[in-house]
């Protein structure tokens, strides 16, 4: 279907970067609200500011002289003025229509989401997690197409791409008519419960996006059968065997359901939402943050990493768990992750999908194309990789 081209006329983007988005990920807060000051005292720096850019700058390469043709309203300073002048966009190009104070807060992303609506935008181009889309979602609803960088530590709604590069292609196919809008889903998880290790997900509304399956994730989807917990108990006694197999490896357990669920066959506190370590089957770290498993790494190897996709999306890297840093995957080797899903849950997760922030690390993954998966009691699959 072709839709209206963009490139007759002025296209209005309307830009804003929450600055602070996924600042709490690698130092293990899972999440950025309310926790930017105890983030930074552990070290923790901003990584939105680099997804934008790095979105942005692909942009500009991609449309090329027809960036003349585009205005983007947007906020003063880090809240996208920045990001957007690194990026190569023309002075000429920006109009400024929010200035926030220095430390910015969910107010000052709903005001700018009300200035884009007043001033009638095209599209609504964000960068940060759930809790910006949702800010966005409550001001405008579905009047205009929302479309998100992914930044956050928590992006379970069907708004953000793929990858930051791939917002440029799916504006790209916008601009030129060839990519239209459609509805999805905007998903709230509440941090403060999501911290105790408690996945509390709730949907928040509807909004309107820019539909293109390949470049636009899906929501989150909860695959819970009660047949498929006899088979995460299989699969939990075949990692109970894999670590007496290798005594003196350290096994480092992902977030999520499925692992933790795996665990109980090792009688450990395994913590549903957080990184924890096993060595020799006994509980070596929990909760852990980037240094911790850096730290964990220098005293251990080989090392293995157990983790589960999101279900429909396919993460297995890059969502809800960034502690997992490039550094530490790294460290680990991409041959040393062990991917655990039931059949029902590969059903609905048509390819596995990373996003680590390195694209180095990340172009290692894809000419891979395929990862096994363990999907019962030494059952295995080969499962679609794609970056």
């Amino acid at each position: 279907m072709k839709y209206r081209s963009h490139i007759v006329g002025l296209m209005r983007i309307g830009f804003l970067v929450n600055p602070i988005a996924g600042i709490g990920g690698r130092v293990g807060l899972k999440g950025s609200d309310n926790v930017e000051e105890e983030a930074r005292r552990r070290g923790a720096k901003p990584i939105s500011p680099d997804r934008a850019k790095e979105a942005l700058t692909k942009l500009v390469s991609l449309i090329g002289s027809s960036v003349k043709d585009v205005r983007f309203l947007t906020c003063a300073g880090v809240m996208g003025e920045s990001e957007l002048i690194r990026a190569g966009v023309p002075q000429s190009g920006i109009e400024i229509v929010h200035r926030p104070p220095k430390h910015t807060s969910a107010k000052d992303t709903e005001s700018a989401a009300k200035a884009f609506a007043e001033r009638g935008v095209d599209v609504i181009l964000f960068c940060g997690g759930d809790g910006t889309a949702r800010d966005i979602v409550k001001v405008v609803g579905k009047k205009f197409p929302v479309v998100g960088i992914p930044a956050g530590v928590k992006m379970h709604s069907g708004v953000f791409c793929t990858r930051p590069e791939n917002v440029a292609f799916l504006l790209q196919g916008f601009i030129n008519g060839r990519i239209g809008p459609g509805e999805a889903e905007i998903l709230d998880l509440d941090e403060e419960k999501y911290r105790k290790g408690k996945w509390v997900v709730r949907l928040f509304g509807t909004a309107t996006t820019l539909q293109e399956p390949n470049l636009v994730q899906a929501g989150k989807m909860m695959v819970a059968e009660v047949a498929d917990e006899a088979i995460k108990d299989e699969m939990g006694e075949y990692l109970s065997e894999l670590i007496e197999k290798e005594p003196k490896a350290l096994f480092i357990l992902g977030p999520g359901s499925t692992i933790s669920r795996l665990s109980k066959s090792l009688k450990i506190d395994k913590t549903l939402l957080g990184i924890d370590a096993v060595v020799d089957g006994k509980q070596v770290g929990k909760d852990l943050d980037e240094r911790s498993l850096l730290g964990l790494l220098d005293k251990h190897e080989p090392a293995y990493l157990a983790v589960s996709p999101i279900g429909a999306q396919g993460f297995i890297l890059g969502r809800g768990n960034l502690q997992l840093s490039p550094k530490v995957v790294r460290r680990i080797g991409i041959s040393n992750i062990i991917v655990f899903a039931t059949p029902s849950k590969l059903q609905v997760t048509p390819t596995l999908r990373v996003d680590t922030g390195d694209a180095k690390l990340d172009s290692e993954f894809a000419k891979k194309e395929y990862l096994r998966v363990i999907v019962g009691y030494r059952t295995m699959r080969m499962h679609p990789l794609q970056v």
